[in-house]
């Protein structure tokens, strides 16, 4: 009982955050210096926004670059401020000058809103403290923060790719059951595949973040995470697997109507996805996985391919189950791959700032968005003599995300939470409550709050602002008069992280589709180029196919996100989102087919090249009409492969005809699909080009 307990992610992320914040407090009190605890414990919201507790390999240098901008980012401000600098121009050229930490990585880009935060918060002390005292306090509280941290990580070891990787197997569980208990509706696409491509997505996304966990680890020199790096070449080979698909709903009826099929389909999918929960759970709460076999389901699915030959959906399902089951029972790959194939380095310091000098820099647009903002926000307050700005600027920094839809997610959860805070703060400070008695009590709302934060923003919130106002209340005293002027920060950082989002420069998702898909057709032209050329390297075979899986991916995604945008072309979206399910069924025969070619049922060489010159001319033609409106032909790319069969169609042929297939439909679509486009801004300009 007690592993589900303290292994439990939210539960564990919440003791390790409240640990962090509330240690400092308790030893303030105990030492009879509570202000002073209760100044420290505002350190680690820096550094949680700077990603500092992310495990990685250059764990102390992270700490000490992170700890070294916040000291000089809260020492700036107060000197500028001494030589009577504006404070509006003050956050904007400090904006600007850490924007360059964007262009270096994406987990150096949290520096940049992490150290504004730190010398927002240092406006609230100006005054009260020295000038050297908020500096030495960031950096203090930097390395509490960082020790505290590595000492944690050292006592549940491995915990973060535990999680990620807990969370992975249970979402392929959940799209294999899907997937086959959707078995006989595949007849109507549009209902039946949206929710298994949202699945299939949702997988590819924890892929990628084990990707990274595994960079930033370097866990391919580590010994200690040999285990879970295994784990995760399993995963890979599950999602392999699991993500083909035959593309035959006529012959999965008929095998339904003359068989028991369906029930025998759907017991496997079951036992593999009860199979998967339970790995889930014993990665998560370290124990050891049990024995494991399904040797009853697969012979029924055996009979049922033997009794019916000429059907290819049980040898389909027989071939893939079989391969699934061999994995979960040997808990070993079917093959060993290269996980670090994708060797990204971080850019250098001069490199990046050589990019980052450039319009088509989203880090400059991001550096640039940020500066306009806080100017704005620093510049009403001046207008409602506000002099110490504080909290307007810090919501302006909490709620601003990388698109509209999670910026706006964020501002409403913010503002709620807020009200119904600051509402229960108003009424619990008419109570006389002990201190003692009072900490107590904001021990356990942190706690609460920080098992609901990465979940429910909004409740958490209303937990923060109702410790917020208790931290001022034993401050200085000032609790009450803290309600209704925060409430009035709180909307106008709203409002202005809002329209900054909005106007300032935003990268909306439906402007980048063209570009996504693009790129995504790109990965299909070398994953293609590998399996009908020469390119039979099993390595280099599973990296392109993870490649063809991320820029579907990012496709996707792109897609989810500018449904939700405002006043666009819906008819274009509906056009687009058709593409993007048959590019979806691409990605799927890719998979097929790199797990052909990796056990050698390859093509001849000439029947190989034509398919792959056909293949090319198709995925040509499909980017011309992505990029350009100007005439397409409309030949038959299929006609010349007709003419040219001879003999029986191989299973690699088959998936080939398909793609060219789909690529056919995906030209047509994309004819509408320009047709449908907005006629404003970029999308005046006919010819696609990057950045």
């Amino acid at each position: 009982m007690w592993r589900r307990i303290i292994y439990h992610p939210e539960v564990n992320y919440a003791l390790r955050q409240t640990l962090v914040l509330c240690l400092p407090v308790a030893f303030g009190w105990l030492l009879g210096d509570l202000q002073k605890g209760l100044l420290f414990s505002l350190v680690p919201a820096c550094c949680n926004i700077a990603g500092l507790d992310t495990p990685h390999r250059r764990f102390f240098k992270r700490l000490i670059t992170g700890g070294s901008l916040f000291a000089l980012s809260s020492f700036l401000l107060q000197w500028l401020s001494l030589q009577q600098v504006p404070l509006p121009a003050t956050l904007f050229v400090m904006a600007l000058v850490l924007g360059v930490t964007g262009e270096i990585g994406p987990l150096h880009a949290r520096l940049l809103p992490a150290s504004l935060i730190a010398a927002i918060f240092t406006l609230g002390l100006v005054g009260n403290m020295p000038i050297w005292g908020p500096p030495l306090l960031y950096i203090g509280g930097t390395f509490w923060y960082g020790l505290f941290n590595w000492f944690w990580f050292r006592l549940w070891k491995e915990q973060p790719m535990r999680e990620t990787l807990s969370l992975l197997y249970r979402e392929l569980a959940d799209y294999c059951e899907a997937k086959y208990t959707l078995l006989t509706q595949l007849t109507n696409p549009e209902k039946a595949l949206p929710p298994l491509l949202a699945r299939q997505q949702k997988v590819v996304d924890l892929i990628n973040t084990c990707y990274q966990q595994m960079h930033m680890l370097a866990a391919n020199r580590d010994h200690n995470h040999r285990r879970l790096t295994r784990a995760f070449q399993v995963a890979l080979d599950l999602q392999e697997h699991i993500a083909v698909s035959l593309h035959q709903p006529e012959e999965v009826q008929k095998l339904v109507e003359r068989s028991h099929a369906e029930a025998v389909i759907r017991w496997n999918a079951q036992t593999i996805a009860v199979r998967l929960r339970e790995l889930a759970d014993d990665m998560l709460y370290h124990r050891l996985p049990s024995r494991f076999t399904m040797e009853k389901p697969l012979l029924g699915l055996e009979k049922i391919a033997r009794r019916h030959p000429e059907n290819p959906v049980g040898h389909f399902c027989y071939y893939h189950f079989s391969r699934i089951a061999r994995v979960l029972r040997t808990q070993r790959p079917l093959y060993r791959r290269d996980l670090m194939a994708d060797r990204q380095r971080r850019l250098p310091l001069l490199s990046a700032l050589r990019s980052y000098l450039s319009f088509k820099s989203s880090a400059l647009r991001t550096a640039a968005r940020f500066a306009v903002m806080l100017v704005f926000g620093s510049v009403l307050a001046l207008a409602f003599n506000v002099p110490k700005p504080w909290w307007i600027l810090m919501t302006i920094m909490f709620v601003s995300q990388n698109g509209y839809s999670a910026t706006r997610v964020r501002i409403q959860h913010r503002a709620l939470g807020t009200l119904a805070g600051l509402i229960i703060a108003a009424a619990a400070l008419r109570l006389a409550v002990p201190e003692s008695l009072v900490l107590l009590i904001m021990l356990i709302i942190t706690l609460v709050s920080y098992l609901f934060i990465r979940k429910y923003y909004g409740w958490a919130t209303i937990g923060f602002t109702v410790t917020a106002v208790y931290s001022l209340q034993l401050l200085s005293l000032n609790g009450a008069h803290f309600l209704l002027p925060r409430l009035m920060d709180t909307l106008m950082g709203c409002c202005i992280a809002f329209g900054g989002m909005v106007w300032l420069w935003p990268q909306w998702q439906s402007g980048l589709l063209r570009q996504n898909a693009h790129d995504a057709l790109e990965a299909y032209q070398d994953a293609l180029r590998m399996l009908l050329g020469s390119e039979a390297s099993p390595q280099k075979l599973a990296w392109q196919r993870v490649r063809v899986n991320q820029a579907h991916n990012a496709l996707f995604n792109s897609l989810s996100q500018a449904m939700q945008e405002p006043a666009f072309n819906t008819r274009y979206l509906n056009d687009m989102k058709l593409w993007v399910t048959h590019s979806q069924f691409i990605v799927e025969h890719i998979n097929a087919m790199t797990i052909l070619a990796r056990e050698h049922t390859m093509l001849t060489p000439a029947l190989a090249q034509s398919y792959l010159q056909s293949c090319e001319i198709a995925l040509q033609r499909c980017q011309q009409r992505l990029a350009y409106d100007g005439p397409g032909q409309d030949t038959n790319i299929l006609q010349g492969e007709a003419e040219n069969q001879e003999g029986p169609m191989t299973i690699m042929e088959r998936h080939v005809k398909r793609i060219l297939e789909h690529l056919s439909v995906m030209h047509t679509i994309s004819s509408l699909a320009w047709s449908q486009r907005p006629h404003h801004g970029k999308w005046l300009v006919r010819r696609l080009r990057k950045g």
